[in-house]
């Protein structure tokens, strides 16, 4: 190994791919074994046949979709406002000295203490989810992508102005496309975090979705329904994470992005 040498896209799901059976092992080397009781912690084998029955006879494919609905709802509004957003403070530093210090004090303040009053505001509805969403992906969002598009080499913005470029063709044609990879990258990390949220946002005052479901799991101490709804949620976000990686080379053929 070698320090930033790129590994083969075989080896890489090799090594993937092992780190995940080895942690299966584990996990069946510890349960299976009698090490931890059941109650506490269920073995792979539990796991897939409550899971296989949450699947078939309590309709667990409902509360899948909700929270997915959820997740993709809360995330697009937030990204539709801040993209545009960040890119005018990026682009412009009177906009950016105008709404940074709030959007640095507000991306602090962690969306899950907007729960009660969101609840207050708007029930316990599908509005208070999707807003938990939007304030937890919002406001790092903005920030993330006012940073990327300042950060464009200036003397690519100088060669526009030199060839008679406008401002507003120096943001269409410099700046966006300069910092489009880097925020699509961007995309892809926050819609990671906006699932940490919905699922708090579904511990509390919900009545379907997987948090939903862990909640009621939780009360029932079954450790089996549980793992299997935390495993499902890593699943979905791996298949959506890799899914968003190919789309950005797909869409950025000329980025580093891996």
């Amino acid at each position: 190994m070698k320090p930033l040498h790129p590994v083969p896209p075989g080896t890489r799901a090799l090594l993937g791919v092992s780190f995940f059976a080895a942690f299966f092992l584990l996990w069946a080397a510890v349960t299976f074994g009698g090490l931890v009781p059941k109650q506490f912690l269920a073995d792979p084998l539990t796991m897939v046949k409550s899971g296989w029955t949450l699947l078939t006879e309590y309709g667990f494919l409902k509360d899948i979709g909700m929270t997915v609905w959820r997740v993709v709802g809360g995330f697009l509004i937030a990204a539709a406002f801040a993209v545009p957003l960040g890119v005018l403070m990026g682009a412009y530093k009177p906009i950016e000295a105008f709404f940074e210090p709030f959007v640095s004090f507000a991306r602090y303040l962690p969306a899950s203490a907007f729960i009660p009053l969101l609840i207050l505001w708007a029930g316990i509805g599908e509005s208070q989810k999707l807003a938990v969403i939007f304030i937890g992906s919002f406001f790092q969002l903005v920030l993330m992508i006012a940073v990327s598009v300042g950060n464009t080499r200036r003397d690519l913005v100088e060669a526009a102005y030199t060839l008679g470029a406008q401002d507003r063709g120096v943001v269409t044609r410099v700046l966006l496309p300069s910092s489009a990879p880097e925020i699509a990258e961007q995309l892809r990390m926050v819609l990671g975090w906006a699932w940490t949220y919905v699922i708090v946002a579904e511990l509390i005052g919900a009545s379907s979705g997987i948090g939903h479901m862990i909640t009621d799991s939780q009360a029932l101490l079954a450790t089996d329904q549980i793992i299997f709804g935390i495993i499902v949620i890593g699943l979905i976000g791996l298949v959506t994470d890799f899914a968003f990686k190919a789309f950005n080379k797909i869409l950025f053929p000329w980025s580093q992005i891996r």
